[in-house]
């Protein structure tokens, strides 16, 4: 044990985080140099694509005689229980800090996150090497946020790999071994897991006493389930077997279980002959979903196998939840509860590429608490289960404390966007000399759709966010209703404040004006609010020249066929049934 250094990399996102985790796979040789590619830990096709960190991704280096268990961890606000499951596996952090944009929100989140834990933290300020590093500064404000000299900070540039030997040498020197009792039980806890159709679920285990080896039985204590360890080994990044883990280590086991259900994250592990012996480990806090939105297969014979991926997922992402719903309007399908917008496009998005799934999505929503007539409450998920006016005594909605970080030449224009939430201000802190964080009490539902998107256009990319709830507070809101061609959609129904319903009604039917293709009629889209309408717009007919083959000759020939393309298309447009591609409903989710 003494020779092993577990720790992780956290930081906000695009600080570099990854691109570190690359240069010390290639000063550890974990990695050979004809192999090694940019962002080597992100091997999800959608990490590449988006040039960010999804899932943890653990990884087994050997250094000068030390064993250092690096996990890579993600940086959006959406994924910090990624990163809070990563923490408990370890002794110690590397608190990565862009030098070009300095300390920003998710910084401020991760390192409390860390404190909490009583980590280790060794502060290092990455990307040196670009002109518009602002060094001294950045240097001057984690000093004054850590309480520590501005020389106990490392200076690296990832990129090119200076200042990296330096700073693995210090992970060695600082970051504590591993504590635990090495003759005792065998104990592991499962920080994460992946299903794999031959060796069945794969448990990514920190051991925290004892050791195991291969073909042993083991016991899931709080499941209650028996199994064998079919395989288990390191993280290289690719899964290396070997006959043995001990007190201290990080890897994984084979579990050979087939039912997503019974391994669960925060799951302790022993041997089968020891499950008596021993208690449970102190497991991770249940996240607890603040979106809401109902997934569909779009032929209604894929919902098994929506059902199967939703477990299969759900075991490499234990932050969603899921249940069956049915509508009759779309069938069955699943209510899904995630940690924030981003969240639910990635899983909605790995859905469809891993799985080949065609799905339709209903716009996402916060959870309301509707008291009603008979002084009941009554959580409401979708805008599906809204129910009418008269029944509705008082609505209350979720509201969080929200801190934006920001460079002072934008705060004019984040201040503007602020104000539009209709929160309520409750300070700000300086850090140096020109960057501020501005904290707020705004209502959870105007920032989980564009919020984010609308921050980095306004700031040029400098401003970051982080929120978490407070309380509930009674809102004025009702059900804003969508009609494609005079059928309701239930999946585009919304919540919206009473004062915005117009803005909100225009910019609906404007979106679906956009991503609906034509069809060979037109096709009215309207929203509407307790049976009045409030917004419209109207896509074209698609056209073809019907009178392109006709070379001169009378011209009541040229007007019966136009006429009678007329009467075709009205016919159309009264028995036509407008299909909405999968793809639609998510350029309307992102919007």
């Amino acid at each position: 044990m003494e020779n092993i250094r577990n720790f992780c990399i956290i930081s906000h996102i695009d600080h570099g985080k990854s691109t570190l985790a690359d240069r010390f796979l290639e000063e550890t040789l974990t990695v050979p140099k004809a192999k090694m590619r940019e962002q080597f830990l992100d091997s999800m096709e959608l990490e590449r694509e988006r040039g960010i960190t999804i899932k943890m991704q653990p990884v087994h280096m050997e250094y000068k005689g030390f064993i250092l268990n690096l996990i890579d961890t993600p940086g959006h606000v959406d994924f910090s229980y990624e990163v809070s499951r990563s923490l408990a596996a370890v002794e110690g952090v590397i608190l990565l800090v862009d030098g070009t944009k300095g300390i920003q929100a998710q910084t401020l989140a991760n390192l409390e996150l860390a404190k909490g834990q009583n980590l280790k933290i060794i502060p290092a300020i990455n990307k040196i090497d670009l002109p518009q590093v602002r060094v001294e500064e950045t240097r001057k404000s984690l000093s004054q946020l850590l309480e520590i000299s501005p020389e106990e900070i490392f200076l690296i540039s990832a990129k090119q790999g200076k200042g990296i030997k330096e700073l693995l040498e210090e992970v060695i020197k600082e970051i504590p071994s591993p504590k635990g009792k090495e003759n005792d039980p065998f104990r592991a806890l499962i920080f994460d897991s992946k299903y794999d159709s031959y060796k069945g679920i794969i448990a990514y285990v920190r051991v925290v006493d004892g050791q195991i080896s291969s073909s042993e039985k083991i016991y899931l204590l709080q499941a209650e389930v028996t199994a064998e360890v079919r395989e288990l080994g390191f993280f290289r990044p690719e899964l290396q077997p070997c006959k043995i883990l001990k007190t201290g280590e990080i890897g994984y086991l084979a579990t050979g279980i087939k039912e997503p259900g019974k391994v669960r994250v925060g799951e302790t592990i022993t041997l089968k002959d020891k499950a008596r012996a021993v208690g449970t480990l102190p497991g991770y806090r249940e996240p607890k979903p603040v979106v809401f939105t109902s997934i569909y297969p779009e032929n209604a014979d894929d919902f098994d196998d929506l059902k199967e991926a939703l477990f299969k997922l759900k075991l490499n992402d234990a932050s969603f939840t899921f249940e069956a719903v049915a509508r009759e309007a779309l069938g069955r399908g699943f209510h899904c509860g995630f940690l924030g917008s981003l969240h639910a496009e990635i899983i909605s998005a790995r859905l469809n590429r891993e799985f080949g799934l065609d799905l339709i999505i209903s716009t996402p929503s916060v959870v309301f608490k509707i008291i009603n007539q008979k002084d009941k409450e009554v959580d409401i998920f979708s805008a599906i289960d809204w129910p009418e006016e008269t029944q509705i005594k008082e609505v209350r909605e979720p509201w969080v404390k929200l801190e934006v970080m920001t460079p002072l030449q934008y705060l004019g224009r984040i201040l503007e966007i602020l104000e539009d939430l209709e929160g309520k201000a409750l300070g700000t802190q300086y850090f140096g000399q020109d960057k501020v964080l501005l904290i707020y009490e705004v209502p959870l539902k105007g920032i989980i759709t564009g919020f984010y998107d609308n921050l980095k256009s306004v700031s040029q990319g400098y401003a970051s966010m982080n929120y978490e709830m407070i309380d509930w507070r009674s809102g004025d809101l009702l059900k804003m209703e969508i009609l494609i061609a005079g059928e309701k959609e239930e999946a585009f129904s919304k919540i919206v404040y009473r004062n915005k319903a117009l803005k909100e009604g225009r910019k609906m039917v404007e979106k679906l004006k956009e991503a609906l293709p034509q069809q060979l009629f037109t096709v009215a889209l309207q929203a509407q609010i307790g049976g009045k309408i409030i917004a419209r717009e109207t896509i074209g007919a698609k056209r073809r020249d019907v009178i392109a083959p006709l070379y001169g000759g009378d011209y009541t020939r040229k007007k019966k066929l136009l006429e009678k393309q007329k009467k075709g298309k009205k016919e159309l447009k009264e028995k036509g049934k407008v299909r909405i591609p999968p793809q639609v409903f998510l350029d309307v989710f992102r919007g």
